[in-house]
């Protein structure tokens, strides 16, 4: 029930933004990892950005946090999360959602551990002009 009310939330915040097209900046990470804004809004101190990001098979986004909180829809694929404890926190099959909080402490990885392409639609809520991640060292773990 929960994931279904994330998704309906992320779906509803996306319907409300106007659509834009542009390419983006993939945040650093495994080879072929893309990111392709859909849709960009900037209400008061926020940026509402709708992303679509894509991750091959055996890539990932590399070690990193986010400014503000992160709302995730998987489209495709199987997503694995990890913390900074290299614990996995999630595994997020096709029509999952996800939630990633804001700040330095929640340092994080995604990784496509399956055949076929992980695609994900993000809407970011971040303080107006913030990147889309901050880059973070490996917090130890033994896998990238």
């Amino acid at each position: 029930m929960r994931n279904m009310l994330r998704a309906a939330a992320v779906g509803a915040a996306c319907t409300a933004l106007s659509l834009t097209s542009a390419v983006a900046q993939a945040t650093p990470g495994g080879p072929g990892v893309t990111g392709k804004v859909l849709a960009q809004k900037t209400i008061g101190d926020r940026d509402y950005i709708l992303r679509e990001v894509t991750i091959p098979p055996g890539q990932g986004t590399g070690w990193h946090y986010h400014d503000g909180t992160l709302y995730a829809y998987v489209k495709q694929g199987t997503l694995s999360h990890f913390d900074a404890t290299c614990a996995s926190d999630g595994v997020y099959d096709k029509g999952s959602s996800l939630k990633e909080p804001s700040g330095a402490d929640h340092v994080h990885l995604g990784q496509n551990r399956g055949a076929t392409d992980v695609v994900l639609e993000v809407l970011y809520v971040l303080p107006h002009g913030a990147p889309f991640a901050e880059d973070a060292p490996n917090p130890g773990c033994t896998f990238q």
